[in-house]
């Protein structure tokens, strides 16, 4: 991968900056004399300056005027306050071109400009791009999927530097930000919904005789195996599920009991209830 030009800042250093972090710098793609991270915590920021040798501070605002790449990685609660915060100093302005990264889950991107561009001259506006990103929490081991939709004043390239940046740490699906409650829904919260999965095959396998740690192992194993499966023949679930199902074995009596209890239903109707409310949450 080539570098990123620029400074990348990081507002926030928790466990979702710290993995992009952590992403930019294993692929190569920034230097740790390139990247800034910025926390509240004294600890956090030593521990950042200890583990990876990026520069730390903790001011916002100094963050956001001098990086190129600002990765808003604050809980959401936070981001009106450290947003105004940035907004109101009297050394606020866009000078350059600079890229906004939010992967502040349910913060639309309008909420953001209403307070970014509220101070700004129009060129100042057009100056700063703003993405908003949904990523899950398997990019912590490099193996995420990040939803990314763009602002109007996103160019080709600012978002080929964003997807670097997030492709470090697994794939990126680019969408408008009307589909990013879907994503919430369906790769933010789905490593939850498998987790789930896992649990109960782990419950079932004990409850069919088997030691808890082998019932584990073998879950473990088994969902790797079909995932992989699946990926490299580049068949449909529903067609590999139906070449394991023979008449009248044991998958089909397995099968049949999911069916009965509605099980692929209400896990659609799940996912739906989960997007509903990641609207409701984002509401501007």
């Amino acid at each position: 991968m080539s570098k990123i030009k620029g400074r990348i800042g990081f507002i926030g250093a928790g466990n979702m900056g710290e993995a992009i972090i952590g992403a930019v710098l294993g692929s190569k793609i920034a230097s740790p004399d390139a990247v800034t991270a910025g926390d509240i915590s004294d600890a956090r920021l030593d521990y950042m300056q200890r583990t990876y040798g990026v520069s730390v501070n903790k001011n916002n605002t100094d963050i956001f005027l001098e990086s190129d790449i600002v990765v808003l990685a604050v809980k959401p609660q936070q981001m009106d306050h450290i947003l105004s915060e940035i907004a109101r100093s009297p050394s606020y302005g866009v000078d350059r071109r600079k890229i906004v990264v939010s992967i502040a889950a349910g913060i639309r991107i309008e909420r953001i400009e209403k307070i970014l561009y509220k101070p700004l001259e129009s060129s100042g506006r057009t100056r700063l791009p703003i993405i908003r990103v949904m990523p899950n929490t398997p990019a912590l081991v490099l193996s995420g999927i990040s939803g990314m939709s763009p602002n109007s004043q996103t160019t080709p390239e600012d978002l080929d530097i964003a997807e670097q940046i997030l492709n470090a740490m697994g794939k990126v699906y680019r969408c408008p930000e009307s589909s990013l409650d879907a994503v919430t829904a369906l790769s933010g919260s789905g490593p939850a919904y498998v987790f789930y999965m896992i649990e109960s095959m782990i419950d079932g396998g004990i409850e069919a005789g088997l030691p808890e740690k082998d019932a584990e192992t073998l879950t473990l194993a088994t969902v790797e195996g079909a995932l992989r499966l699946m990926v490299e023949k580049g068949e449909s679930a529903r067609s590999l599920r139906k070449k394991v199902t023979s008449p009248g074995g044991t998958t089909e009596t397995a099968i049949d009991v999911m069916e009965a209890g509605l099980v692929k239903p209400h896990i659609v109707k799940a996912i739906k209830a989960a997007a509903d409310k990641a609207a409701l949450l984002s509401t501007v």
